[in-house]
């Protein structure tokens, strides 16, 4: 097992804010699988007046399979793709923060700062996309980490992975908080023409203050909807997610996001609310504290009064339950901004019936295909 130590606090201290320039997480807490607690600890040697933020890491990961699946009947896919582990984007709800701790990482700092990349994704999905046995349906990607994070401009996982689905004509489902995605337009908009592809872009807030402290390193608002501009003209059907709403933070932007979305060509728009699994109640928590002091409480308390008195519900058939009157509310103004806007009217369903593995070289094509 490697170390990562390098600049971690242990003991989920906060991080001093030189350090954690540039960040969403104030601390980096042990994951809640480590036996041993490190505690950072000044001996008065260090005299350096010199405090540098903490970088980006990138490591190489070796994956086995690269398709993941499951059986949840809460979520609408049975199968997805994550080209990286960890997300530089670092935003603070994020509810893919607590999977660092597999690995003996901090769901805080860590999750932001040491990333995972897995340069063979393309050559293993083409792999299990030949297998015999395998049955297609449309592959969600982008459900856990964003997959246009900023360390894809280098490394190019994803328009790999793109690149296998157009030549074996496979769907896939995008969700993402990158203008990146506009890049790999060219191969969006050949899928888009047999309804293969589909696009999905998490505007949060419309605030640039906001979003540059909840969500650091994804792109601006601005930019997001200028995504959404670019992948519509292109023939790309484009969807908006609200999401998370957070009460008394960015409750108030619902309908303002769904126009901003509708007037650059969106076509669906979905939305969820905010839930604290595990770690992120706390870095949540610590967030909140520091950047929005009066309004912690309040944020929290709705928070529980949406999950039933607790923080999360991880049940099956509960996880995205919410509860209470102001939830009713919430559903109410949004399905009603949908229907004035007529989003979610006209999306194409993804084809899953066009399917094929292409030929490899040298091998003859099925006559009868």
């Amino acid at each position: 097992m490697r170390n990562f130590s390098g600049n971690r606090d242990r003991s989920g201290a906060l991080v001093r804010k030189q350090e954690r320039r540039g960040r969403a997480a104030l601390s980096n807490a042990s994951g809640r699988f480590e036996v041993h607690v490190r505690e950072n600890f000044d001996d008065g040697w260090n005299h350096s007046d010199e405090i540098k933020p903490i970088k980006t890491q990138v490591f190489r990961e070796a994956s086995k399979r690269i398709i993941t699946t499951n059986k949840s009947p809460d979520i609408p896919f049975d199968r997805s793709i994550n080209p990286y582990r960890g997300c530089e984007h670092g935003c603070i709800y994020c509810f893919a923060r607590p999977s660092h701790a597999y690995i003996g990482l901090s769901s805080g700092l860590d999750f932001e700062t040491k990333l995972f990349a897995k340069p063979d994704a393309a050559q293993l999905l083409e792999r299990e996309l030949r297998n015999p046995n395998y049955r297609c349906q449309v592959l969600a990607i982008g459900t856990n980490t964003d997959p246009y994070q900023p360390i894809e401009r280098k490394w190019r996982i994803m328009r790999q992975i793109l690149e296998v689905l157009e030549a074996f004509s496979h769907p896939v489902s995008i969700v993402t908080k990158g203008h990146l995605v506009t890049r790999d337009i060219d191969i969006l908009s050949r899928m888009a023409e047999r309804n293969l592809a589909h696009v999905a872009l998490s505007v949060t807030t419309l605030d640039h203050k906001l979003a540059r402290n909840m969500e650091p390193r994804a792109s601006t608002p601005k930019r997001r909807l200028a995504a959404i501009r670019e992948l519509t003209e292109a023939g790309i059907p484009a969807s908006v997610m609200v999401a998370p709403i957070i009460p008394a933070l960015n409750d108030h932007e619902i309908e303002a996001i769904l126009e901003a979305a509708s007037a650059n060509g969106a076509r669906g728009a979905a939305f969820i609310f905010m839930r604290l699994p595990y770690e992120i109640k706390d870095l949540f928590r610590e967030w909140l504290e520091e950047n929005y002091p009066g309004r912690a409480a309040r944020v929290l308390h709705h928070i529980r009064a949406l999950k039933g008195g607790r923080y999360n519900n991880p049940d099956f058939h509960e996880r995205f339950k919410d509860h209470g009157e102001y939830a009713h509310l919430i559903r109410q103004r949004f399905d009603k901004a949908c229907r004035r806007l007529r989003l979610n009217e006209d999306i194409p369903a993804l084809d899953n019936t066009l399917f094929y593995p292409p030929a490899l070289k040298g091998e003859q094509f099925d006559l009868f295909s």
